[in-house]
């Protein structure tokens, strides 16, 4: 008999809604393996755990310790992203070698995790994706691409962190983001804003590729009324199951930053039966990619006009969609239910 284990920060809500939907089967709680522990003192999961693997983030001090820095990151400083994508490594590779059964696999975490190199695998894959520049060095080569509408990204963001939306118009730039440039350093603000200025838009992008970007042509998304959106789908056990809409006035369209959920049966309606239906096959052809993880979230834009759709992001901690129920079951219960139904590869009874 294997137990079930969470690697993760027991204060967040992650963890709390995990082990709830554990204790709704009747299943004792899962052991809750904090990232404070495993950064510190190596504690893991070991043989006879089924071990899910959580997001490390939103806590300060496991910020610092992936980050390898001698003291935390100032509230929502944008800084040390591939230093934290390398602790993350380490770490992962821990939990790994820890013996237990993983029902995310560490290299698919990493993989999500490195927007270039997986946008680069799923583009060789087939799946769509918009088109990305190669490696950049800072503004002056992004400006340089000739490319004049564009999405720029830390390679190891999360969360629209960073994220800059950037037009050229001849020698005027705008950029849309939620970063905010503050005594030469930045900030990842809840409130979406607008440069229109040079100098600040090239400090910000500089910045950012300190640690990494990835650059990708501007997607032009469909919209509902005065709305943008987007869609993020958790495909679980091969099954794209759980879907929010997320809607927007600005290109930014993560939920946190102020914007609204839509309609799911709207948008359905509007594209079509037809393209919804390859749309989610899209999804489950992403998940395919990553067969030993039991689920991953799939970020999907549909094109404005609902001719086509591409990929924007997979994650590999893309489930919490709070209230979204299907069959009665949020994102963590369908996920118990695929372990305890045989469809998590799990070797033996939970």
């Amino acid at each position: 008999m294997m137990r079930l284990a969470v690697v993760g920060n027991p204060e967040n809500r992650r963890v709390t809604l995990f082990t709830a939907a554990v204790r709704r089967f009747g299943l004792p709680a899962p052991e809750v393996f904090p990232w404070l522990d495993v950064l510190t003192a190596g504690r893991v999961p070991g043989p006879g755990t089924v071990v899910r693997v959580d997001s490390p983030g939103e806590n300060a001090e496991v910020d610092r310790l992936l980050r390898g820095a001698s003291g935390p990151a100032e509230h929502g400083e944008i800084v040390g992203a591939a230093a934290a994508f390398r602790g993350l490594g380490r770490a992962l590779a821990r939990i790994r070698d820890g013996g237990g059964h993983q029902l995310q696999d560490t290299g698919d975490i990493l993989l999500m995790t490195d927007k270039p190199r997986c946008h680069g695998f799923l583009r060789e894959a087939g799946i769509p994706v918009p088109e990305a520049l190669g490696p950049i060095g800072g503004y002056e080569a992004l400006r340089a691409s000739g490319w004049k509408r564009v999405f720029v990204k830390p390679a190891y963001g999360s969360s629209a962190s960073g994220v800059m939306a950037v037009a050229f118009a001849g020698r005027r730039v705008t950029a849309v983001t939620s970063a905010e440039l503050s005594g030469g350093r930045i900030y990842n603000n809840l409130r979406v804003r607008r440069y229109d200025d040079e100098t600040s838009i090239r400090a910000v992008v500089d910045r950012l590729a300190v640690d990494g970007l990835h650059v990708e042509r501007w997607y032009p998304k469909a919209s509902l009324g005065d709305r943008v959106l987007d869609l993020r789908v958790v495909v679980i056990a091969g099954e794209p199951r759980h879907v929010v809409v997320r809607t927007s006035r600005t290109p930014m369209t993560n939920l946190h930053l102020g914007n609204a959920r839509g309609d799911v049966a709207a948008v359905r309606e509007a594209a079509g039966e037809k393209t919804w239906r390859a749309a989610m096959g899209t999804c489950a052809s992403v998940a395919a990619l990553f067969p030993r993880s039991l689920h991953i979230g799939v970020d999907l834009m549909f094109r404005v006009g609902w001719r086509d759709h591409a990929v924007a992001e997979v994650n590999a901690f893309g489930d919490l969609l709070p209230g979204v129920l299907v069959d009665g079951r949020d994102t963590y219960g369908a996920q118990v239910g695929a372990i305890v139904g045989g469809r998590a590869g799990v070797p033996c009874a939970i």
